[in-house]
């Protein structure tokens, strides 16, 4: 059976939404961590520290001395964060389906990925 990039690309984004793809982050880490998820280390270090910046109570502007500026604060870092974390996790996706297609029987095919 051959497959190409761009099924495979449509097979493991689904088109999911964030909260579904926390479990993927977790797993795109591990395998990250291990050494065996090949990507350049800021792609996902620079994402996870706007998450970790908008969860701590550490702020550049507090939410308690300016109300309105302070959670804009956080909703610019999130702006910014959340779409390269998802495009991480995508093409994480698409490297575990290529691997776990290519050790199979089945073949992967080149194509382009058009949006």
């Amino acid at each position: 059976m051959k497959y190409s990039k761009l099924n495979l690309a449509k097979e493991a984004i689904n088109h999911k939404g964030f909260v579904k793809k926390i479990p993927d982050i977790f797993r795109m880490i591990k395998m990250w961590r291990k050494g065996a998820y090949p990507v350049n280390s800021i792609d996902i270090i620079l994402p996870l520290l706007g998450l970790v910046y908008v969860i701590s109570p550490i702020d550049l502007l507090p939410e308690v001395a300016i109300p309105v500026l302070g959670v804009l604060d956080d909703l610019a870092v999130l702006s910014l964060t959340i779409p390269k974390l998802v495009k991480e996790v995508d093409k994480f996706l698409l490297w575990e389906a290529e691997k776990e297609y290519s050790s199979g029987q089945t073949k992967v095919i080149d194509a382009q990925l058009i949006k």
